[in-house]
C-alpha cells in the first residue's frame, strides 16, 4: 500500500482508519472511497516540553486541598510520556429548547392547595362535632371567595357538600402560566479523540486554543516524540461529536435553570478537521491509588484527570 500523496509505502495496522505518511507527513484516511488524503489536517505547537515544566503545573493540582497538601511528594511516578494525538475537531450548532416551570405560580398554587386542604380540614372538624362546631366549620370557610362545588367522595362521607376557595388568577390548575420556554444556542469546535485505546481520556468541555493551530509539517515535529495514529473515522467522529455536545449541553441547562419540565437539543455539524495535539500523560500512584492527568502541551491546561 502506498501514499497517495508522495507514493512511499504505508502500512496501518488492523483496525487504523487514520494514519499519517511517516515520510511526507500526509494524513490518510480510510472512507468509502477506500485510503484518501485527508482535506485538512492541522497542528498545535509544542509549548511544554519538558517534565520540569509539566510538575510545576501539576503539583498544585495533586496538592491541592488541606488533606493533600504532600500527596505530589507521596506519589510515585508511573509514567511520564509525551505524545502527539489525533483529535478529530467537529464543528456543531446547538440549539436547545427548554420549558422550565413559573415558580411563581408553582408556589401560588402550592398556597392554594394549602389552603383547600385547611378548608377541608375544618370542614371534618365541624362533620364530627356539635352544631357549635359546626358552625366554626362554616365561619372558617367563609373566609374564602368563590363557590366550587366538590364531588369528592372523601369530601361526601366527611359531609361537605361545598368549598369555597380564593381564586388566585388565571390558568391555576390547568398548568397554562406555569411554564416558561427558554432557548440556549451554542458553537463548538469540539474535540473528538481519534484513537479508540485513549477514548477513557476523551474531553468533555475543553476546547482547544485553534487560533495559533498550523498546516501539520512532520518535518517541525520533535524526532523523538511519537504521532499516533487513529482508528475512529470522521463519520464515527461526527456522531459522536453530536451525542457529547447534547449531553453537554444538558448539562449546562440544568447548572443554569431550575425545575426543567422538558428539553430538546438539535444539532448540526459543519467543517472537520484532524488536529495533531502535542499530550502529557502523567500517571501516578498514591498509596494504591491512580491518578492520571493528559495536559495540553501547548496551552499548559488540563484536558481532564483521574483520581484527584
Amino acid at each position: 500500500m502506498k501514499c497517495p500523496s508522495c507514493g512511499a509505502p504505508i502500512a496501518p495496522k488492523f483496525g487504523e482508519m487514520v494514519i499519517t505518511c511517516t515520510y511526507c507527513g500526509s494524513g490518510v484516511t480510510l472512507g468509502n472511497q477506500g485510503w484518501t488524503n485527508l482535506q485538512k489536517q492541522t497542528m498545535l505547537a509544542l509549548k511544554v516540553s519538558t517534565v520540569e515544566q509539566v510538575n510545576t503545573i501539576i503539583k498544585p493540582l495533586v496538592n491541592n486541598g488541606i488533606l493533600h497538601r504532600h500527596r505530589f511528594e507521596d506519589s510515585k511516578p508511573e509514567e511520564m510520556s509525551l505524545t502527539y494525538v489525533p483529535y478529530w475537531i467537529v464543528s456543531v450548532s446547538a440549539r436547545t429548547s427548554i420549558t422550565v416551570a413559573n415558580q411563581a405560580a408553582q408556589l401560588a398554587q402550592t398556597a392554594t392547595s394549602a389552603a383547600v386542604l385547611g378548608v377541608i380540614l375544618g370542614g371534618m372538624g365541624g362533620g364530627f362535632g356539635g352544631g357549635g362546631r359546626r358552625g366554626g366549620g362554616r365561619g372558617g370557610r367563609r373566609a374564602f371567595e368563590n363557590q366550587v362545588q366538590t364531588c369528592n367522595p372523601v369530601a361526601s362521607i366527611l359531609g361537605l357538600k361545598r368549598i369555597r376557595i380564593m381564586a388566585f388568577g388565571m390558568g391555576m390548575g390547568r398548568g397554562g402560566g406555569n411554564r416558561n420556554a427558554q432557548q440556549m444556542d451554542e458553537n463548538y469546535n469540539f474535540p473528538v479523540i481519534a484513537l479508540k485505546a485513549l477514548t477513557d481520556y476523551q474531553p468533555h468541555d475543553y476546547q482547544f486554543n485553534l487560533v495559533g493551530r498550523e498546516l501539520f509539517d512532520i518535518a517541525k515535529l520533535p524526532k523523538d516524540v511519537k504521532i499516533l495514529n487513529g482508528d475512529i473515522s470522521e463519520e464515527g467522529a461526527k456522531t459522536q461529536a453530536k451525542t457529547l455536545v447534547d449531553q453537554l449541553q444538558s448539562q449546562k441547562a440544568h447548572a443554569k435553570y431550575q425545575a426543567i419540565q422538558s428539553m430538546h437539543t438539535d444539532c448540526d455539524v459543519g467543517d472537520v478537521e484532524l488536529l495533531h495535539v502535542p499530550v502529557w500523560f502523567a500517571k501516578f500512584d498514591n498509596k494504591g491509588k491512580k491518578i492520571v492527568l493528559v495536559i495540553d502541551a501547548n496551552s499548559g491546561k488540563v484536558i481532564n484527570n483521574t483520581g484527584l
